[in-house]
Formats: C-alpha cells, structure tokens, sequence
C-alpha cells in the first residue's frame, strides 16, 4: 500500500527534533524540542544564579572574618597601606620589565636547550651511548637540585671564582641558572612528546625514503611539540613567576625593588603590589593555557588532527 506525503508527515513521532515545512523550504522544530531547549535554559539560568549567591555569600563570610579579627588593623596598616603602595607602584613596573626580558630570552632559551637534550635521550644507537648518558644525568641533576640553590650557586659562586672573561652580572648569573634548570623539565616535557609519537610514523617516514634525521625533523617533531604545547605554556608560566628569584644577586627587578621600600619603611605592602602584580602578569597567560588544551581535548575527542 503506497503510503502520501500528508500521511508520512503525520506518522513522525515526538522523538524526532523537527519537520520541513510546506515544500521542505523552513525548518520547524518540534514541541518537544522546544521544551527541552526552554528547560536548558532555565537550568542555566538557575545554574548561574545559584554560582553567584555562593560566591557572593563565601566573599561576605570570608570578609566578616577577617575584618573582625583581633589583628586586623595592624596587618591592615602593615600589609595593605595605600599610602606605601602608591610609592610602591611605580617602582614595582619599573622592576617588572627586568622579569619581562628574562622571560622572553630564558623562556627562549629554555626551548632550544630543552628540545636539543630531549633530541640526544632519543637517539638511537650504541654509539649514541655517551651522548644520552649526559643528557640524562642532566636532566636528573638539575631536576633534583631547587631552583633556590641552583640559582645561590650560579650567581654568588661564580664571581667567587674570579675566572677572567667570566660576567659577574648578577642578571646574567640568574638568567643561566634559570634556564639551567628549566631546561631539563622542558627536555622531559619534549621527550614524552617524542616517544608518545607512534613508531610506524618513523618507519613510514623511512619507506618513502627519508633518513633518520629527516625523519625526526619533518615527521616526528611536528607532531611531539603540537602534542606538548600545554605543558610546555604551564613551564612558561613557572618561569615567569621564578624570574623573581634573581633578586637574591641583588638584580633591581619587581620583587627587589618591593623589598627595597619594605626595608626603609618597615611596612610590607609592596610585596603585596609586587605579588598582585605578578598575579596580573600571570592570569592571561594560565588562561591561554587552558584554551588551547580545552581546544585540544575538542578536537582529539573528535577524531580530528593534534
């Protein structure tokens, strides 16, 4: 029995999200596409509505504390004086573009030294033995030694040495000892990426005629780095917070110069300024971070290309 239009058209059950309209020219949703629609955004809504009221009733709770607490306006007075922190302000950004450049060359560095070691843990061969050794030793050691003493070490133990043609510029110092250490995290960061990176591509690569270092170039590379970029803006992130340390060599950068004018005013609001500041520096790039590894999870779960 051939079955109409008009009667095919009214068979279609709730389940479907919609019908075509007269001559198939529109879209009409259905009823019960509509109402569920309508209850998503009234679970929004309420959603939404609820996060603030939490939020806004912790912030008063948390507020209530620690403005009724017995110590209050003394640490008020010490630690959040407007008066020392509009001195405080200027100093701190003036301080703060010392941080800015070591990030921008140690964070450079820190790449090109990370991705080289990275490159000799992963080479093939008994002859490539020494080479790998080093690198791993390396890595070990400076991964296991703090970032404090590292950077006590480089920057008061080598000018202690008098070695001639050797800087003694404390911003140097600290710059080599920052990217020392981070180095060998990024060089474990760049060899889980390589070895996460499936052999046939490798083998493929080879068939179609390329050598090893080709290969590893052109094929097994690309595709390690596009796999460990939120890690590696994560290390990023760490680095830009420690380039603050360099101020133990008496380098003038943002938490120095807070502490220059804690030390004549006895009152500890600049570090204050120079960790909000730093705060501020920070966010935009946590949250970069966040976007591109939600943006990698979408597309990875999709099937899609890293």
């Amino acid at each position: 029995m051939t079955v109409t239009k008009e009667e095919s058209g009214q068979e279609g059950t709730d389940d479907n999200d919609g019908m075509s309209g007269a001559g198939g020219d529109g879209y009409v949703p259905s009823q019960r596409r509509l109402d569920r629609e309508r209850h998503k955004r009234a679970r929004a809504r309420r959603a939404t509505a609820i996060a603030a009221l939490s939020t806004l009733v912790t912030g008063v709770v948390l507020y209530l504390v620690v403005v009724n607490a017995p110590g209050w306006p003394r640490t008020k007075e010490t630690f959040f004086n407007g008066q020392y922190a509009r001195e405080a302000f200027p100093k701190v950004l003036e301080g703060l573009w010392l941080n800015v450049r070591l990030l921008l060359i140690c964070g450079a560095a820190v790449l090109v030294l990370g991705m080289l070691i990275a490159v000799a843990r992963t080479l093939r061969g008994p002859v490539f033995f020494p080479l790998r050794a080093l690198a791993a030793a390396y890595t070990d050691f400076f991964r296991g030694l703090p970032l404090i003493i590292n950077l006590m070490i480089v920057v008061l133990g080598v000018p202690a040495l008098r070695l001639q043609g050797v800087t003694v510029d404390p911003v140097l110092l600290g710059g080599t000892a920052l990217t020392l250490t981070y180095s060998a995290y990024v060089a474990e960061v760049f060899r889980a990426g390589i070895e996460s990176v499936h052999p046939s591509q490798r083998a493929a690569a080879r068939s179609l005629g390329l050598t090893n270092r080709q290969a590893l170039r052109h094929v097994v590379l690309p595709q390690a780095v596009r796999r460990q970029v939120p890690p590696l803006l994560n290390d990023l992130v760490s680095l830009q917070k420690d380039t603050g340390l360099v101020s133990i060599g008496g380098a003038v950068d943002a938490v120095r110069a807070a502490d220059i004018i804690a030390g004549r005013s006895l009152n500890y609001t600049p570090y204050i300024v120079a960790g909000l500041v730093f705060v501020a520096l920070t966010i935009p790039m946590t949250r970069f971070t966040d976007w591109v590894t939600a943006r990698m999870d979408r597309r990875r779960a999709q099937g899609g290309a890293l």
